[in-house]
């Protein structure tokens, strides 16, 4: 067990003190990016465990919650530094008194409680997972221990602990495929996974659901779109295609490219989590709908426009796109239904266009030394190795 606190100077093991992960100073160079949202503090909110927090998405709301409420909460990152996490996510934050970097992974049961205990939790996010669904279908096994398996560690000590709100990060891909033409999908819409991630994801959600009626377990749980923006691990098509394009190298399409997708600005889902947390109400799920619904094959030009690659016609885009074999199954769309959580406020801010502007710009400065070495990353059909911590 490792444990990281504030600065960083070194690390805390049951055997005495190691030397900090590396680290290249790229990410003092590299903007704080937060959302936008502030509400009155909670008073029964002081301290707040994120797992995943050295990640993507955990790590904007790391970073806006720790920024937003200095003297209100002390924010603790929970996280295992996977391939795809970075300790450069949040070491902007290492000097703030109200944040802590607990290393520890939400499978190790001992782990998650001496977190919960040492830093007297009492409010939960949720995050960590396997997420990327390419690798979903090589090592499914992968997703069930760390999705299923981690949650249900999650959950029990959380009980164990009194926790008082569990706030749960699941996405959108559990409702399964949207056709052309059909209703955005609601809370209450039928689950109906299509892909060993997905599958994970709503077996997680089970489990959610099984602790608040059993244990009366005062739990949330969000549903997503696809989000985007900067600190977002090149395996996922955008940052993906933006650092092909950066090294002079085509997008690579699964299949046809006609499938499409939602598409949020991190921010914007930072703010969304942050209006959960402080307008949700405990026993219910919130869709985070986007309006922004492109194909794959259209987010190629929006790119290519963003980075000024010249395309005038058919020929200037097919030297910059090509198509490979797709995915075993590939769901055409997802489309949920966001109006309740608009009701408690949230807006979706930031345009895709927008949001593609500042995306491209931050991996155009930090991309290529962000998280080391990518290359083998990059690769229509990646394959991961995890020789240890992330930078």
């Amino acid at each position: 067990m490792v444990v990281l606190i504030a600065n960083e100077k070194s690390a805390a093991t049951a055997s005495g003190t190691v030397s900090l992960y590396h680290d290249s100073s790229i990410w003092s160079s590299a903007p704080l990016l937060i959302g936008t949202t502030k509400f009155e503090p909670l008073p029964d909110v002081k301290n707040i465990m994120i797992t995943g927090g050295a990640g993507f998405i955990a790590g904007w709301l790391v970073r806006h919650l720790t920024i937003t409420y200095p003297h209100a909460y002390h924010i603790v990152s929970f996280d295992n530094l996977d391939y795809c996490s970075s300790l450069n996510n949040t070491r902007i934050l290492n000097q703030k008194r109200n944040f802590t970097f607990y290393h520890g992974d939400i499978t190790n049961s001992k782990e998650v409680l001496e977190c919960m205990e040492r830093f007297n939790i009492d409010t939960v996010f949720h995050f960590a997972a396997q997420s990327h669904v390419d690798l979903s279908f090589e090592n499914s096994f992968a997703f069930t221990h760390t999705n299923v398996y981690g949650t249900h560690v999650m959950l029990e000590n959380a009980k164990r602990v009194g926790i008082k709100r569990f706030i749960h990060i699941s996405t959108d891909e559990v409702y399964g495929e949207v056709s052309d033409g059909d209703d955005d999908l609601l809370e209450t819409s039928l689950l109906a996974p299509t892909n060993p991630y997905a599958a994970s994801k709503a077996a997680a959600e089970m489990l959610v659901h099984s602790y608040a009626k059993s244990f009366k377990l005062p739990v949330i749980i969000v549903r997503s779109n696809n989000v985007y923006g900067p600190h977002q691990f090149p395996e996922k098509i955008i940052p993906k295609f933006s650092l092909l394009l950066q090294r002079g190298r085509p997008m690579v399409l699964h299949g046809d490219g006609s499938p499409k997708r939602r598409y949020l600005f991190a921010g914007d889902a930072a703010d969304a989590f942050d209006t959960i947390l402080h307008r949700g109400e405990s026993g219910h799920v919130y869709n985070v709908g986007s309006y922004d619904e492109i194909s794959n094959m259209k987010l190629c030009s929006l790119l290519l426009e963003g980075m000024n690659i010249p395309c005038q016609n058919q020929a200037d885009f097919d030297k910059w796109v090509e198509h490979t074999h797709d995915r075993p199954f590939n769901d055409q769309r997802y489309a949920v239904d966001g109006t309740k959580l608009r009701q408690l406020g949230w807006v979706q801010k930031t345009s895709i266009e927008k949001g593609l502007m500042i995306t491209l710009n931050w991996y155009s400065q930090f991309g290529e030394k962000w998280w080391g070495n990518i290359g083998s990353i990059l690769s229509p059909f990646p394959t991961i190795d995890r020789p240890g911590a992330a930078p």
